[in-house]
């Protein structure tokens, strides 16, 4: 490339990433599908307040066509607004100052057989804007550019090695454009997969790094020497090292969560996810680097630091949930520019997002019962390490053995949905479940495309609590506490919302958007047509501050609706073809352990709402 070239080159990257920046950084639009880089979730408009929000109401809906769990939220840009649908992933530009008309519609062609590998529903978290495209992370791995005027297709790329799920590869993550680069994760990690991320050049779609969760240092990119686990080098093949024999080759360590940038580092963070098999008897080792926080260089694809929370995980506490980046947080006295993630594992950890220095990590929900705690102590051999109880260890108990009462569930203390960070509160707003199980491990073995679960698992509210299955609840970060929590009936399963009008904003399984104020008053309850599973977003158009969010229940919480299987026929198929010979045959049984536990635990979800598709938009009256 000749110098003229290389400077308009680069020049083109460095527009592309400032007018992002622009967007994001003013209110009125939702450019990212996290809010912003930091993934705050905060909003700076402020027209609806603690005093007003009362008076909400629905100003108009839009019907996504589809009918299965509904995760994610529309971005918003200027005057048009991009909503997602699940699978088979359509995507709608709709007009704001046109009684939302529809611009146009993108309808992507995908192989039925996809559905089948999609292990808890056929979700979709969002779209991803840059450089004039939307960027669609399509079930079937393809990712495809389509220009954001006319929703024509500007490139299209395969992600997963296969598009129709015989490698049961498959995609449900949304996109992060970051400078010239998008960011794009993989799924799949009961069936073996093997994670990785991958940079994708905004302008063409060609590959510019792929570094994978397991194996060698060269195909994880990693320096042995330079990066960190916990302040020291990770030393020479530890992705390799800390399995038995190839299992690293099936090592799971999917990334299908959320991701988010510090521009003045030049670094991304992500989770990965639960380590191939969920039968830990069959994977000795730390298995690294499943179940593990991850900063690498966006350039380069380097990492500098990593931490494993779970390691050698025996509960399916995948550690893919967001990564919130807050400056100068005091700690101890000092302030430090830290990363807050809170794992399904039930604990918050706070690092230092330079070093990857843990700070804080403590419970977040206190019925948390499998690890006593995480050694913080820097001197012990344990430091970093959660203290596993005996009792809850599904590897000590044994293969073929049923463990009781383990808090969480494995859908954890909480899932993918993000939390939100007000800077005018400085706490955290976080949607959890209130959730335990049994857990059953048998052994398994791996086929490539097959399911590689190897454990039964039912799923119920925390004994000796409130009787409900979630609570949303405000967190301090720096000391590790809960401020105050909010119960509620079934798990929050929906993004936070925080907003400068000191409005808290959150949805619920049963369907109702709930807006409560930074001490957890509940101040506004309204029930939308579904389930709500998406993301409380909010945008100014025509001098007017709205909020947006999807309805339709699904995900894992709600597979038994959105996949059918609240029924014997239903539940037993789905037991066929994920247990096999390991399927219960007891009728109650096999209901209650289908969807991978959840079925049995939000049974009673069906008697408060039904499956949907709807976008409802709130705003104030007139």
């Amino acid at each position: 490339m000749t110098a003229g070239l290389l400077t308009a080159a680069l020049a083109g990257n460095a527009f592309a990433n400032e007018e992002l920046t622009k967007l994001a950084a003013d209110a009125k639009n939702w450019a990212m599908p996290t809010g912003d880089y930091a993934n705050h979730r905060y909003s700076k408009l402020n027209q609806i307040t603690k005093d007003n929000v009362k008076n909400l109401q629905v100003k108009w809906t839009f019907s996504t066509g589809v009918l299965r769990g509904h995760e994610g939220g529309p971005l918003v840009i200027g005057d048009v607004m991009y909503v997602h649908t699940p699978f088979p992933n359509n995507v709608y530009a709709l007009d704001l100052n046109n009684d939302g008309k529809i611009l146009w519609k993108y309808e992507p062609k995908q192989d039925p057989n996809v559905i089948g590998i999609m292990c808890c529903d056929t979700v979709n978290r969002g779209v991803a804007y840059g450089d004039g495209k939307i960027i669609l992370n399509q079930a079937d791995t393809t990712v495809v550019a389509l220009d954001a005027k006319t929703g024509k297709v500007v490139w299209s790329v395969k992600n997963g090695e296969q598009t129709d799920g015989s490698k049961a590869e498959s995609s449900t993550g949304a996109p992060m454009v970051v400078k010239d680069k998008v960011l794009i994760g993989i799924s799949g990690a009961e069936y073996g997969v093997r994670g990785w991320m991958a940079a994708y050049n905004l302008k063409d779609g060609s590959l510019a790094w792929k570094a994978y969760s397991t194996g060698p240092d060269s195909e994880m990119l990693v320096d042995p020497e330079k990066t960190t686990h916990l302040g020291k080098p990770v030393g020479a093949d530890s992705g390799i090292k800390s399995w038995q024999g190839e299992e690293w080759k099936t090592g799971g360590g999917t990334t299908w969560g959320w991701y988010s940038y510090d521009p003045k580092l030049n670094l991304i963070y992500y989770g990965t996810a639960n380590p191939g098999t969920w039968n830990p008897v069959q994977r000795p080792g730390d298995n690294r680097w499943s179940m593990t926080l991850m900063a690498r260089d966006i350039d380069t694809g380097m990492a500098k630091w990593l931490y494993q929370m779970t390691p050698h995980d025996e509960w399916d506490y995948d550690g893919v949930n967001e990564n919130i980046l807050v400056d100068g947080m005091q700690i101890n006295g000092q302030p430090r520019d830290v990363l807050v993630h809170f794992d399904r594992n039930g604990f918050a950890y706070t690092l230092d997002r330079a070093t990857g220095e843990l700070l804080v990590a403590k419970k977040y929900d206190p019925k948390v019962n499998w690890a006593t705690e995480v050694v913080m102590d820097p001197k012990s051999d344990q430091y970093g390490r959660p203290q596993v109880v005996a009792k809850y260890s599904t590897e000590q108990n044994g293969e073929d053995v049923n463990s009781t009462g383990i808090c969480p569930a494995a859908l954890g203390t909480k899932d993918q949905q993000p939390a939100a960070y007000s800077p005018k509160t400085g706490l955290f707003y976080v949607p959890t479940n209130h959730v335990c199980m049994d857990y059953e491990p048998y052994k398994v073995s791996y086929t490539a495309g097959q399911p590689y679960v190897g454990a039964t698992v039912s799923m119920y509210p925390a004994p000796d609590s409130h009787g409900g299955m979630g609570n949303f609840i405000a967190w301090d970060a720096a000391k590790g506490e809960i401020v105050w929590s909010k119960p509620e009936r079934f798990s929050v399963w929906s993004g936070v919302l925080a907003t400068e009008g000191d409005v808290i904003f959150y949805g619920t399984l049963e369907g109702y958007i709930v807006a409560v104020d930074p001490q957890g008053k509940e101040l506004y309850r309204f029930k939308t047509p579904s389930g709500i599973i998406g993301n409380v977003n909010t945008y100014e158009h025509g001098g007017k501050q709205y909020i947006a969010v999807l309805s339709g229940v699904g995900g894992w919480a709600g597979i038994g609706l959105a996949g059918g299987l609240l029924g014997a026929e239903g539940a037993a198929a789905w037991q066929k073809a994920v247990a096999g010979e390991n399927a219960p045959t007891e009728e109650s049984q096999s209901i209650a352990t289908a969807g991978l536990g959840a079925v049995g635990g939000y049974a009673g979800l069906a008697e408060y709402t039904t499956l949907g598709g709807q976008l409802t938009v709130f705003g104030l009256p007139d």
